[in-house]
């Protein structure tokens, strides 16, 4: 059948126990990893959001504004329509190129060390 699952990978991996996963969260290094994340994700989050609600609220209430023609059919609400979509690609770009960079090398040491067991 073509939808059946893969065939487990030979590869055998070591389970980390409750207590090491616990012992992991604790450490210096899991909180390196975690502030990284957070570093880069928390203030991205709160400006995006930021951009969109200042866009939400400027075509509710400032419809003048935002009906202005800058060329041809063009107005200020389709340039930060676009805008939007622009911003979306563009943190979503940063973001793989940080964790690529900062997080998974990070991620993938405490990942390799917790199974292997060293």
């Amino acid at each position: 059948m073509a939808t059946d699952a893969p065939p487990p990978s030979q590869e055998h991996h070591r389970l980390p126990s409750p207590e090491e996963f616990a012992e992991v969260q604790q450490s210096a290094e899991f909180g390196e990893l975690r502030r990284s994340f957070r570093s880069f994700a928390f203030p991205l989050t709160i400006a995006f959001v930021a951009w969109y609600l200042l866009y939400v609220l400027l075509s509710n209430y400032a419809g003048g504004f935002m009906g202005s023609k800058l060329f041809g059919n063009i107005n200020v609400a389709f340039v930060f329509g676009i805008a939007q979509f622009l911003t979306t690609f563009l943190i979503a770009w940063w973001y793989s190129r940080h964790a690529a960079a900062k997080l998974d090398p990070k991620a993938e040491a405490i990942k390799s060390r917790m199974e292997g067991g060293a």
